[in-house]
């Protein structure tokens, strides 16, 4: 991780610098990272995609994600736990998403656990899991944005203790930021909240 502040954007505005690389990046950075994300299906969808982000670039992820919404039913918990051998097959032919024997499973029987709680319990879990804001320091380089915290271990034993696969604390925390559970946009960031 690089100890740089942010960075000038190309409309002249301080953006954290990991978001600059692309035009991609800055729309992501700037309307959706660290936003607020409720509903279990948004949350599921959200999960799903970080964990097949494990191990790659998040822009690996983000440019296939209009490829991942149209393999996996729009991330609709009832529809993917339907998903049947054929379904997976097809999954693991298609070129639009990542193509992870390994996520592939652990997505589709993460909606089959979730088909069986009540709605608005998976947000319940994850946003129970959100740190008080006012116990964190405002990230002023990239070195102070930790990969993992104690609320991300716990969140990931929570989910894991549920059933859950693919959840480790790194994965939790990248869903805390992604969720705006935590705002981790830097201290001089245009798009950190007030």
């Amino acid at each position: 991780m690089s100890d740089r502040a942010t960075a000038v954007g190309p409309d002249g505005a301080p953006r954290c610098p990991w978001a600059l690389s692309t035009a991609d990046y800055v729309a992501y950075h700037d309307e959706e990272w660290g936003r607020p994300v409720h509903g279990d299906d948004a949350l599921f969808e959200r999960l799903s995609l970080e964990a097949f982000q494990s191990g790659l670039s998040w822009i690996t992820i983000l440019r296939r994600r209009p490829g991942f919404r149209a393999a996996f039913a729009e991330f609709k918990i009832d529809a993917v736990a339907e998903f049947t051998d054929e379904d997976r097959e097809r999954l693991l032919a298609d070129p639009g998403i990542i193509r992870n024997r390994a996520k592939i499973d652990a997505t589709l029987a993460n909606a089959r656990v979730l088909a069986g709680w009540a709605p608005g319990e998976l947000d319940a879990l994850i946003w129970s899991h959100a740190p008080d804001p006012a116990g964190r320091p405002v990230p002023r380089t990239l070195v102070d944005v930790p990969a993992i915290t104690p609320e991300s271990t716990a969140l990931s034993r929570a989910l894991k203790k549920r059933g859950l696969r693919f959840v480790g604390p790194t994965t939790a925390y990248a869903l805390m930021q992604a969720c705006g559970l935590v705002d981790d946009h830097l201290a001089d960031c245009v798009a950190r909240r007030a």
